[in-house]
């Protein structure tokens, strides 16, 4: 006998696309980054100057995994809704789904903090000419919220002439190697985030 007080009908069909779900709101508050990314690739600085203004907010991408986690609810309560579950026991019968939605959202958002940004930050998009002269290396500490960031410093250091190769290394260590008789590392964007040479 069904129970009348179970909002959640056992004729639905079965949970899908909660991993499609979960890929695509990880993924959609970045697209401003992967924008900022390409532009700067591709030389476009119009563009880059607007994305730049972000970036320099220090708890931008925070901003953005929690607007992820926003279009995530918002999915799974359209979800629900359109199962006639939504309610308490609706919620516990697609438990599965609800999980599955959250879970890929948060490893979406670990990976492009720990794998993509890391690994575009030290990507040459630009062919840097290493002259014999770069002998000097220094390690700068600059405070950034979160990897994320990475990519603009990397960026503007790289903008400097005298400057040939910058690795960043997790969390917020950048190695930079540069003509000293040719430059000093004095950018604007450590008005915003503080840098320290390391040691």
């Amino acid at each position: 006998m069904e129970n009348k007080n179970d909002c959640c009908s056992p004729r639905n069909n079965p949970d899908k696309g909660g991993v499609l779900k979960g890929v695509m709101l990880g993924l959609l508050p970045h697209t401003f980054c992967i924008a900022f990314i390409v532009f700067s690739a591709i030389g476009a600085t119009a563009f880059t100057v607007l994305f730049k203004s972000a970036l320099l907010i220090p708890y931008f991408f925070h901003l953005l995994v929690a607007i992820s986690f926003v279009f995530a609810t918002i999915s799974a309560v359209i979800y629900l809704k359109s199962k006639d579950c939504l309610c308490v026991s609706g919620i516990k019968s697609k438990w599965k789904y609800i999980t599955i939605l959250y879970s890929v959202t948060i490893l979406v958002n670990l990976f492009m903090f720990f794998g993509v940004f890391p690994v575009l930050a030290n990507a040459d998009y630009k062919q840097i000419e290493q002259e014999q002269s770069l002998q000097n290396k220094l390690s700068l500490v600059v405070d950034i919220p979160c990897s994320g960031h990475s990519f603009l410093i990397t960026s503007e250091l790289k903008k400097i002439d005298g400057v040939g190769n910058v690795k960043f290394k997790m969390p917020n260590i950048f190695e930079v190697e540069y003509d000293s008789s040719k430059t000093s590392i004095d950018i604007d964007v450590f008005k915003t985030y503080k840098a320290t040479v390391k040691p």
